[in-house]
């Protein structure tokens, strides 16, 4: 049974989920990083989201990749990086271990050249637009 801690009213920006208080920034909620990684790199894969029905807290959260070859991927994020732990949505498979990527560019770059192809494609639109407003 976890420790329960009492909040004031007035430290409640400070309470975070499940009854702990941490101050603001520094722990990571991985549910938010991993929105954050989603909206990230969308443009450049068929699917992605954070997993609804696996469970996420603040040291791991699950998201479900389609590449544009059309594969499936359950991927594991926490503070050691973005791991794949399953081959399809929503799947872990415990004997599964592969490496962690410190970045879910890295993970995406080793999983889907469509998404490297995309990646380089929005580099260079982005270059151009900046290119044209001669900067």
């Amino acid at each position: 049974m976890g420790m329960e801690v009492d909040c004031q009213p007035e430290d409640l920006s400070r309470c975070l989920y499940e009854e702990r208080c941490v101050e603001l920034g520094e722990v990571k909620d991985m549910r938010l990083e991993a929105e954050a990684v989603v909206n990230d790199v969308l443009f450049a894969v068929t699917d992605m989201q954070v997993s609804h029905s696996l469970s996420s807290g603040l040291d791991v959260a699950y998201i479900n990749v389609e590449t544009r070859e059309g594969n499936r991927y359950c991927l594991e994020l926490t503070e050691a990086g973005l791991r794949v732990v399953g081959h399809g949505f929503d799947q872990v498979d415990e004997e599964l271990s592969s490496q962690y990527h410190e970045t879910v560019y890295s993970l995406l770059d080793s999983l889907s050249p469509g998404y490297r192809e995309a990646f380089g494609n929005a580099l260079l639109q982005r270059l151009e637009r900046l290119k044209q407003n001669g900067h």
